[in-house]
């Protein structure tokens, strides 16, 4: 299948998600594919707006690239949400403020803190999220569907750049002038918090710089867990 049939089929998939559900949500992470749907829908100027996670653990580029999307889309502004202060201290004061690296257990507890729970917030009474997840970036992606019922959180959950390459997301942004991180640049073909990410090696997987020092069976942070393709809640 061509961009432009991939583009035509996003673009409808999110005109049905706006339609259906005007109140659904962007998890705008700031990556290459989740610049790809803010642009989209600004063009579109669709009525679905965006949130993002403000772990406190960014790199740099990623605060300099949110300035530059509040000033670029100024019609479709991104909610931030930032973790509760008290369980923030409370881990950093019990497993240090980078604990993270001693287990998997303790990488995802600070996930937990730093990103599950302000979604919880930030997704609280939606009937749907949109995220920019693709099937080829990790092995724990292959079974996605472009809409999967969310039972974690109690929603519809699309992903409407799923059959996207790599290739035709970097041709969009370039067609378009899109704005994106400029660790991309750098070798960052994935970008999370700042001490969990580095740059890859020419012939890695995409995701090999998230949580490198884990298995990649576990380098999820549990923002993303397994949902029921098509199944509607009881």
């Amino acid at each position: 299948m061509s961009l432009e049939s991939k583009l035509a089929a996003t673009t409808a998939l999110l005109q049905t998600i706006a339609a259906e559900h005007p109140d659904a949500l962007l998890a705008n992470s700031y990556g290459a594919e989740d610049m790809v749907l803010t642009d989209l829908i600004a063009r579109l100027n669709l009525p679905l707006r965006s949130f993002s996670l403000d772990t406190g653990r960014l790199p740099a580029e990623t605060y300099d690239l949110m300035q530059k999307v509040a000033e670029r889309y100024p019609s479709h502004p991104v909610t931030v949400y930032f973790p509760d202060t008290a369980a923030t201290e409370q881990y950093v004061n019990l497993h240090g403020i980078n604990g993270f690296y001693q287990s998997v257990a303790l990488r995802q507890s600070c996930c937990a803190v730093r990103k599950l729970e302000p979604l919880k917030r930030a997704l609280a009474g939606r009937s749907a999220w949109i995220t920019g997840l693709r099937r080829q970036q990790s092995p724990t992606r292959q079974d996605l569907a472009d809409k999967q019922y969310d039972a974690d959180n109690s929603l519809w959950k699309f992903s409407p750049l799923l059959e996207w390459s790599e290739a035709e997301v970097w041709q969009y942004l370039k067609e378009n002038q899109v704005p994106y991180n400029a660790l991309h640049d750098r070798h960052y073909p994935s970008i999370g918090c700042a001490p969990c990410t580095r740059a890859i090696s020419v012939g890695e997987d995409v995701r090999a710089g998230r949580w490198w020092w884990e298995n990649p069976e576990t380098k999820e942070c549990g923002l993303h867990a397994k949902a029921s393709p098509l199944q509607s809640p009881v």
